[in-house]
């Protein structure tokens, strides 16, 4: 966008103050909500734009994503580079759907180029919203302070039961036990947390352990879903096809001598 596009927003904001911007904020729902009505079943990625291609948990993220793309699961990112562009690449290499939801920051934020659904949003709670609304699992590699955010987001909804529960998965124990340790000897012993808040989170370093993590929460969200609706709506056939393909999948999947 041209300084001089940039110049005319900003002298239109100051003229007409809130209500441009609540006009705006509803458009950015609008599209978010159209746009994602029928990705589910997805699971949401987070993690360090900084990664890069030959870094471990790049490479990791990647396995985990293919892994579960090729179950069926969609596969959402906040669309930029490092762990995001992992998760959607291999998404993107399973053939399943790879979903992008991009905002314009400063530093670091490019659309990554393994997108085939990329949105693009100004608001960060807008996009938050979006995140969690559409997943049925968090998996959450190393990252920097938007991970933490959004970690913490959904930790605080699941805990004030403003969310029902569903799988946060932080991957990579070397970087996230120091964290669960400081919850656990600090936040418990000074009382601002019970020990119990701490079970809403799981440790893995294993993409095959995500999957079946993710696949309970699919087998128990449909179980609740069927007795809810009666009968089979079109995201409950989707998650049956999941569930069966993980079924086939574990079935042929040879032993480890």
């Amino acid at each position: 966008m041209s300084k001089e596009s940039l110049r005319i927003i900003e002298e239109l904001k100051l003229r007409q103050g809130d209500t441009w911007r609540v006009l705006k904020i509803m458009s950015e729902f609008v599209q978010g909500f159209d746009e994602l009505a029928q990705v589910g079943p997805a699971v949401t990625f987070f993690g360090s734009s900084r990664s890069r291609e030959e870094d471990k948990y790049y490479r990791l993220a990647y396995e985990t994503a293919f892994n579960l793309g090729k179950l069926g699961y969609a596969i959402i990112t906040g669309g930029g580079p490092g762990i995001m562009e992992a998760a959607n690449r291999g998404a993107h290499d399973s053939g399943t759907l790879s979903v992008g939801l991009n905002i314009e920051i400063p530093r670091e934020q490019h659309p990554n180029r393994y997108q085939n659904l990329s949105l693009k949003f100004d608001y960060f709670f807008v996009r938050k919203v979006m995140l969690i609304k559409y997943s049925l699992a968090y998996v959450i590699f190393p990252g920097g302070f938007g991970t933490f955010d959004e970690l913490f987001e959904a930790l605080t909804l699941i805990q004030t039961g403003k969310s029902y529960r569903f799988p946060l998965i932080l991957f990579g124990s070397e970087y996230w036990k120091p964290l669960l340790g400081y919850m656990e000897e600090v936040m418990v012993r000074f009382g601002t947390i019970d020990r119990e808040d701490i079970d809403l989170l799981s440790l893995t370093d294993d993409p095959h352990e995500v999957v079946e993590m993710v696949y309970r929460r699919s087998r128990e969200k449909y179980n609740f879903l069927e007795e809810y609706y009666g009968e089979e709506t079109s995201f409950m056939k989707k998650l049956r096809r999941i569930l069966k393909n993980h079924e086939v999948h574990t079935h042929i999947r040879p032993s480890r001598g």
